[in-house]
């Protein structure tokens, strides 16, 4: 899919929520994209393969008009299993006009048990009712080790991965969206990058220069943005404090699959790993695992603003969080 600049971003992106909202169903039968909206109710079960990519094994759509393209999950789903909360993408309205769970992410929706392809586990296969579908009654979503399985809006073609490891703050609350890797359910971030970034505090200043991470800014259409990271005070010995929804929603751990990398200024032999209870790996500094805060996610030219640090010293019942400075 060709990048277009930040400046255009937000413009292109609302543009093409209209003409999905008002041209959609005509479209997709036609030709279908993996970027359809979800207008109807499945007639079939669906089929989930998998296949390899730059972020290494993950889940795609295994048969059918979608063949072959990505799936997601979202961190903040975890939510619904955690506490009975609404899902965090579902038909909540949200800024850019569009429901998540039909058109900006749509559901991966089944009729009767969905079918395990090539790869795929079939034991970590499932379904969860959504009842939340715009137009649509009761229907079957396919989950993958308890996770809802989203196609992505940036998604046109099989192969892309426009949405992996994007930080959003339009889902209700806030995630990560991930690919799957097949064998065990859980996340598949591809390699860590961490280096400087330059932002204001609470968003109005002073600028400070922290640590920050490499992920896609939301529905940009560009990557590379940075987030800061943060250190926790409760955590120590190589272990993190920040479990359940405290790392599916306020602090996501920052991920990657193999040794992170260093940027310019930023020490790589700081940089470490250790190993979740989930089996994620989270990038460490100086032994002290990495996280985001969800506060600081951001869509570029929209109302979520941009490039903030509002974490920072920060005082919640998983320790005080504070940025990380440059080397002297």
């Amino acid at each position: 899919m060709r990048r277009i600049t930040r400046t255009a971003a937000a413009a292109a992106l609302l543009g093409l929520v209209a003409v999905i909202l008002q041209f959609g169903p005509a479209a997709s039968a036609t030709s279908a994209s993996c970027a359809d909206a979800v207008t109807s109710a499945p007639t079939g079960p669906a089929s989930v393969s998998a296949t390899s990519t730059a972020y290494g094994k993950v889940l795609v759509v295994g048969s059918g008009a979608y063949a072959g393209c990505s799936l997601y999950l979202l961190t903040s789903d975890q939510l619904h299993s955690l506490t009975g909360a609404p899902f965090a993408c579902s038909d909540n309205a949200n800024a850019l006009g569009a429901p998540c769970d039909s058109v900006l992410w749509p559901a991966l929706l089944t009729e009767g048990a969905p079918i395990a392809g090539p790869g795929v586990n079939p034991t970590l296969l499932g379904t969860v009712t959504r009842s939340d579908l715009p137009g649509l009654p009761p229907v079957q979503q396919v989950t993958y080790h308890g996770q809802p399985l989203y196609r992505f809006i940036f998604d046109e073609t099989p192969g892309e991965t426009e949405g992996a490891n994007l930080f959003d703050p339009v889902t209700s609350p806030t995630g990560t969206w991930y690919l799957v890797n097949p064998s065990r359910g859980r996340v598949a971030p591809g390699q860590a990058h961490l280096q400087l970034e330059t932002a204001p505090v609470g968003g109005t200043g002073p600028d400070e220069t922290v640590l920050a991470a490499t992920m896609d800014n939301d529905f940009s259409l560009s990557q590379g943005s940075t987030f800061p990271v943060y250190t926790s005070s409760a955590d120590s010995g190589h272990r993190s404090v920040c479990q359940a929804a405290c790392a599916a929603v306020y602090w996501p751990p920052v991920l990657t699959s193999g040794r992170p990398e260093a940027g310019p200024g930023v020490d790589q032999h700081a940089l470490g790993i250790i190993v979740r209870p989930d089996g994620t790996h989270q990038v460490t500094y100086h032994g002290k695992p990495l996280y985001l805060f969800y506060g600081d996610a951001y869509i570029t030219g929209l109302p979520y603003g941009s490039a903030r640090i509002d974490g920072a010293g920060l005082a919640t019942p998983w320790g005080v969080f504070n940025t990380i400075p440059p080397l002297p």
